[in-house]
């Protein structure tokens, strides 16, 4: 019997203990709006990876999830799906509907349409990203101010697959 009780324990010690690691590390995302069409629709179930920002910063074209200042209906502050433009130290340059970083123009092949509205200059503050959505004409991202840059710690991870829809199950580009 006590040989018994003590498998069990062993047991739900193992499961807590991989439970813990599990949700230290990888966190679920749904997609909620159009901003980051067509890379991710509404209603994608997708893993973000918490381990890569823990050992160096974000890099551009990266796709991250992190907690904005915006509101939720209820008062949480939402978390944004968001690409990586430009990292700290870069300059950034939008103008004639086109991103330029460090005076170079961006073969952005991942956006919705070739058309990127405002007109932006800012050199990137230290520890912060600049952040746009996919689906530029339908994102509030770094370019409006209620966005701004992103301060690093804020990122909750960077997206590593898509679960849901099944036909789409993979590694998100």
């Amino acid at each position: 019997m006590t040989k018994e009780v003590f498998e069990w324990i062993k047991t739900i010690v193992i499961s807590v203990v991989i439970a813990i690691v599990i949700t230290t590390f990888v966190r679920p995302t749904l997609v909620k709006g159009h901003s980051m069409y067509p890379t991710l629709q509404p209603n994608n179930y997708l893993i973000i990876n918490r381990i890569p920002y823990m050992l160096h910063k974000p890099e551009r074209g990266d796709i991250v999830v992190f907690k904005s200042h915006l509101k939720t209906l209820n008062g949480k502050e939402k978390d944004l799906i968001k690409r990586v433009i430009a990292v700290e130290g870069d300059r950034l340059v939008i103008e004639d509907g086109a991103a330029y970083v460090n005076e170079k123009k961006l073969d952005e092949y991942y956006v919705n349409g070739s058309y990127t509205s405002g007109n932006v200059e800012i050199i990137v503050p230290k520890d912060q990203v600049f952040v746009m959505g996919d689906n530029r004409e339908n994102s509030m991202d770094s370019r409006d101010p209620k966005v701004g840059t992103i301060d690093i710690d804020t990122i909750r991870g960077k997206v590593l697959v898509r679960l849901f829809p099944f036909s789409q199950i993979g590694k998100v580009n």
